[in-house]
C-alpha cells in the first residue's frame, strides 16, 4: 500500500478502519497486526466494557443490575493506549491490562455492555479517543463498530468464521479449558451479546472477511486487501 493512501485527507481526522465480528473470530489479534502494518493506532473497544465490568466487581456491584451499573459508571475513570507496541488499560491509577482478562470479568462483561446509557456514553468515549489519536489512522475493533460507533468509517469490515472454528481457536488460547467448555462459553457469549447488537450480519457497505479457511497471516492480508481496495477506490485508483 502506498504511503499516500495511509494519510487522511488534509484537515480531517484519522482514517478509521472499523472491524466487527463475533467472539473468537480473531478480531483483536488480526486488527492489531493490521494496524501495525498500516502504521495506524489500534483501539480494542471490548477492553472498555471489560474494564467497567472489573470496576463494577471491585465495588461489589451485581452486573446484572442495570441501575447499579449506571451508578458505578459515574466514577469510571478509563484510559487505554492506542499504541500497538505499548498496550495498557487503566482505571484511575490502577493498571488493569491483565485483570480484565480474568474469567470472572469475562462472565460479567455482557451485563454491563447491555445497559443502553452506558453503551451510548462509551461510544462517545471511543470517538473522542480516535479523534485525538495523533496517528494517520486507527483500526477500531469490537461489536457494532461498523453500524453504531463508526457507521461512516472509510473502511468497514465484518470479520467472521464458522462457530466450530472460532471455538477451536479460542480453545488454543485458553489452555486451562477443554474444547467443549470453550465452545459452550462462546455460544453463551454470542447469545447474550446478540440481544444488544447484530454482529453476525454485515450491514450495507460492510465487507465480509471469512477466515474459516484462512490462517492468521492470510486473514491479516485479506483485511489489508479490503483497506487497500477501499481506499484505492476513494483515491480513484
Amino acid at each position: 500500500m502506498t504511503e499516500s493512501l495511509l494519510k487522511p485527507p488534509f484537515g480531517s481526522g484519522p482514517v478509521v478502519v472499523a472491524i466487527d465480528g463475533p467472539a473468537g473470530s480473531g478480531k483483536s489479534s488480526v486488527s492489531k497486526a493490521a494496524a501495525q502494518r498500516l502504521g495506524y493506532g489500534f483501539l480494542d473497544t471490548g477492553a472498555a466494557y471489560r474494564a467497567l465490568a472489573w470496576h463494577a466487581l471491585e465495588h461489589g456491584v451485581d452486573t446484572s443490575d442495570a441501575t447499579a451499573v449506571l451508578e458505578v459508571f459515574g466514577d469510571f475513570d478509563y484510559a487505554i493506549s492506542l499504541d500497538t507496541t505499548d498496550r495498557w488499560v487503566r482505571v484511575g491509577s490502577v493498571d488493569v491490562t491483565t485483570a480484565i482478562r480474568e474469567p470472572r470479568v469475562t462472565d460479567a462483561v455482557s451485563g454491563v455492555a447491555r445497559v443502553a446509557p452506558v453503551r451510548k456514553a462509551v461510544n462517545e468515549l471511543f470517538r473522542r479517543l480516535v479523534a485525538s489519536a495523533g496517528s494517520p489512522g486507527v483500526v477500531v475493533e469490537g461489536r457494532d463498530i461498523t453500524t453504531v460507533v463508526f457507521p461512516d468509517a472509510l473502511v468497514r469490515i465484518l470479520l467472521t468464521a464458522a462457530p466450530e472454528v472460532r471455538a477451536a481457536r479460542r480453545s488454543k488460547e485458553l489452555t486451562t479449558q477443554d474444547a467443549a467448555a470453550v465452545a459452550a462459553a462462546l455460544h453463551k457469549r454470542d447469545a447474550a451479546d446478540s440481544t444488544v447488537v447484530d454482529f453476525l450480519t454485515a450491514a450495507p457497505g460492510v465487507q465480509v472477511v471469512d477466515s474459516t479457511h484462512l490462517d492468521f497471516e492470510q486473514t491479516v492480508d485479506a483485511v489489508l486487501d479490503v483497506v487497500d481496495s477501499t481506499m484505492g477506490a476513494r483515491d480513484g485508483r
